[in-house]
C-alpha cells in the first residue's frame, strides 16, 4: 500500500499544496510551528475520516476560508484509488474515486497507516478512554464490519443511560424495556470482547520479541482488562453477561449509568507481572508502545495482505542512537514511511541516503530533493 500524492486545500495553515511521496522513506523537515506534524493530521484524516488532535471537524479548517478538502492517491496491488475528504463548518463528504460514500466503515478500511507521535506515551500512562479510543481505531482499519458493531453498541449504551436517567424499577413496562435493552447489548457486546481479545492475542504474537530487539528487557506483554471475565467461548461470555448485569441492576439504578460491557474495558503494558505505568521509565514506555504499533504492522501485513503507512512525527529525537539504529530495522523500503523531524541530524544517515526530502516553512513545501544535499 503506498500513498502516492497527496493534495492539500485550506486545511490547518496550508492554503494549496501538493507532494508526491516517494514508495519508501520520506522525511519532511523544517522548525516548529511550520506545518510538519499538520501534514501528518492531514494523512490520519485522510485515513480514518477525523483528527488525532481535536474532535471538532471544523478547527481544521484554515483561519478564513469555508471549507477544507484533503485529496490523496493511493496504490494498492497496481490499483491506485482516490480519496477524498472534504470538511465545511457542518459538514464533511467522503469520497471515493470522485463518488460520494455515505458509510464510514466502507471508506476508513482504504488506507492503512500506524501513527507515531509524541502524545502516544498517554497510551501507557493516560486515562482508559484513551486505549479504548486507539483499539477501535485500529480494529476499524482492520476489519469493515467493526466500527458498525461499535456505532451499534454505543448507542445502545446511551438509550440505557438516557432511560436509567428518567426512569425507575417500580413498573414492570420498565423492566421489561430494561431487559429487553440488556439483551441487545449482550449480542453486540460479545462480539467486541471476541475482536478486542483476539487483536490483543495477535499483538502479544509479536511485540514480545520487537521490544527485546530495542531494549533488551525480556517478558514485555500487553493485557487486556475486559470489565467481565471473558474466554474465547461465545456462550460463556453470554453467561458472564447476563450474571453481571442482573448482580448490578440495581446499582445502575442507582447511579443512573450502565456498570456493565465493554465500554468500560482497557488494556495496559506488563513487564513481567509488573505494570509499566507504575514503575517503567519513560524510554521503556515510549519502546512499549513502539513495540505495540510495530507489532501491528505485521498485523495488517497478514490480514490485508499489503503494508500500512508509518507516519513518525520527531519520534527520532526521543530516541537515544543506540534506539535509533534498532528501530532502523524497522523501516526500509518495503514500506512506506512519513518521518517528520527539525533537525536531519536526528535521522541517521542510512535513512537519509535512500529518502525523498520536503522542507516545510510557514506551511508551503520550499524545498524537494532526492537525496540530502
Amino acid at each position: 500500500m503506498i500513498l502516492t500524492e497527496i493534495k492539500l486545500n485550506n486545511f490547518r495553515n496550508y492554503s494549496n499544496v501538493k507532494i508526491e511521496l516517494a514508495h519508501g522513506t520520506n522525511i519532511i523537515y523544517g522548525d516548529n510551528a511550520q506545518g510538519k506534524t499538520n501534514l501528518l493530521e492531514s494523512i490520519y484524516v485522510l485515513a480514518l475520516t477525523k483528527s488525532h488532535r481535536t474532535y471538532i471537524d471544523n478547527s481544521l479548517i484554515k483561519t478564513g476560508s469555508e471549507q477544507s478538502k484533503i485529496c490523496g492517491t493511493l496504490l494498492k496491488n497496481k490499483v491506485k484509488t482516490k480519496l477524498c475528504v472534504q470538511i465545511t463548518n457542518n459538514t464533511k463528504i467522503l469520497n471515493i474515486d470522485s463518488n460520494v460514500e455515505s458509510k464510514v466503515s466502507n471508506y476508513i478500511s482504504n488506507l492503512n497507516i500506524i501513527f507515531f507521535y509524541p502524545e502516544d506515551l498517554d497510551l501507557v500512562k493516560g486515562n482508559p478512554i484513551i486505549r479504548r479510543k486507539y483499539i477501535n481505531t485500529q480494529l476499524s482499519q482492520l476489519l469493515n464490519n467493526y466500527i458498525v458493531l461499535l456505532n451499534d453498541y454505543n448507542k445502545l449504551i446511551k438509550m440505557k443511560n438516557k432511560f436509567l436517567k428518567v426512569k425507575q424499577l417500580y413498573y414492570e413496562e420498565d423492566r421489561q424495556y430494561y431487559k429487553i435493552l440488556n439483551e441487545h447489548i449482550v449480542n453486540k457486546a460479545i462480539s467486541i470482547y471476541l475482536l478486542r481479545n483476539k487483536y490483543i492475542d495477535k499483538i502479544n504474537e509479536y511485540c514480545k520479541n520487537i521490544f527485546f530487539n530495542l531494549t533488551k528487557i525480556e517478558e514485555f506483554n500487553i493485557k487486556y482488562k475486559p470489565s467481565i471475565k471473558i474466554s474465547n467461548n461465545k456462550e460463556q461470555i453470554k453467561e458472564e453477561l447476563e450474571h453481571q448485569l442482573l448482580k448490578k441492576q440495581e446499582d445502575e439504578f442507582r447511579l443512573k449509568k450502565a456498570l456493565v460491557g465493554p465500554h468500560l474495558d482497557d488494556f495496559e503494558f506488563y513487564i513481567g507481572d509488573k505494570n509499566m505505568k507504575s514503575f517503567a521509565s519513560q524510554g521503556q514506555q515510549r519502546m512499549a508502545v513502539l513495540s505495540m504499533k510495530l507489532s501491528e504492522v505485521e498485523i495488517f501485513k497478514e490480514y490485508k495482505e499489503s503494508s500500512p503507512i508509518l507516519l513518525l512525527d520527531d519520534v527520532f529525537s526521543e530516541l537515544d542512537n543506540k534506539k535509533k539504529n534498532h528501530l532502523l530495522k524497522y523501516i526500509n523500503n518495503n514500506i512506506q514511511s512519513i518521518i517528520t523531524t527539525t533537525d536531519l541530524k536526528n535521522i541517521n544517515k542510512k535513512i537519509l541516503s535512500n529518502a525523498k526530502l520536503f522542507k516545510v516553512e510557514n506551511g508551503n513545501i520550499i524545498k524537494e530533493v532526492e537525496k540530502h544535499e
